[in-house]
């Protein structure tokens, strides 16, 4: 029963972590030629529900808590005006522990992505539209980190700036659609929408909030059989999260951010917090 629910969450806590990561950023906006960001951030996972099938939440059997800790290392390198390459390699350890079994842990790499943006078209050079394209690569054999099947990625992204009265805003939202080519393989629609506030004329202080979610469909329909437990291919959530960053100087930036799951279907009814540290070299 433990390992099951291992198999069962992992797909849905690493997609709380990638989305945070691309949040902090507000993907959408270009990044200048020669400028490389690096971002290394930390994520805390906790659920003790779920949503079963049919959307109705209930607690975990047998107090069962699932919590899971990873590690992002984010790039993004700016090549020219029009095109960026991208880069994210995340460690996880997850762990599940009921009443009456033996705790289940599992830890290690799981899918590295590199992609390319291209920056369609901008307004007034103050809102953008953006197309990134992202290869997802597994590296790892356990069969309980992940899906361990390639994948491949196109993300639309448009984000911009202005003003409310004395307040500067930006905003960010995100449509991708992301399949594994492996037998049985899921398509998932990912979706996120930002929009934050500057607190001050400084632009060293920014709250922002982020409802996200993604949508898994598969011809894999034996996802909880327990003789043959296997990471869930069929599943959604969404979830809303609040962002406070602090930019203490044009190069180091600090984004701290509590996320909350809010309706879902074969996923954990779960917590999360993120430290993402961003920094900028170059130009």
């Amino acid at each position: 029963m433990n390992i099951k629910y291992v198999f069962k969450y992992f797909i849905a806590v690493l997609i709380i972590v990638l989305s945070v990561v691309g949040k902090s950023y507000a993907s959408g906006f270009p990044t200048r030629p020669g400028r490389l960001i690096v971002s290394p951030s930390v994520s805390y996972f906790f659920a003790n529900k779920e949503w079963d099938s049919t959307g109705v939440k209930k607690s975990f059997a047998n107090d069962g808590k699932f919590t899971s800790v990873s590690f992002n290392l984010y790039a993004e390198y700016g090549i020219s005006r029009r095109f960026s390459a991208v880069f994210l390699l995340p460690y996880i350890m997850n762990t599940y522990a009921q009443t009456g079994y033996p705790k289940s842990s599992v830890s290690g790499l799981t899918d590295m992505e590199t992609g390319i943006k291209y920056y369609l078209a901008n307004i007034n050079y103050v809102d953008y539209f953006s197309l990134q394209a992202t290869a997802i690569t597994p590296l790892y054999n356990n069969p309980n980190l992940g899906y361990n099947e390639e994948g491949g990625e196109l993300k639309l992204s448009f984000a911009g700036s202005g003003a409310i009265g004395s307040k500067n805003f930006f905003f960010n939202f995100d449509e991708a659609g992301r399949y594994y080519f492996g037998p049985g393989g899921p398509f998932q629609d990912r979706y996120a929408g930002t929009f934050g506030l500057t607190l001050d004329n400084n632009f060293k202080n920014q709250l922002s909030l982020t409802a996200s979610g993604i949508y898994t469909t598969s011809n894999n329909k034996q996802n909880f059989n327990l003789l043959n437990p296997y990471v869930n291919k069929n599943f959604s959530f969404t979830q809303v999260s609040l962002s406070y960053g602090h930019t203490f100087s044009k190069r180091f930036t600090v984004f701290l951010t509590g996320g909350q799951f809010v309706i879902g279907r074969n996923t954990g009814a779960g917590t999360s917090g993120t430290v993402a540290l961003i920094y900028r070299i170059g130009n």
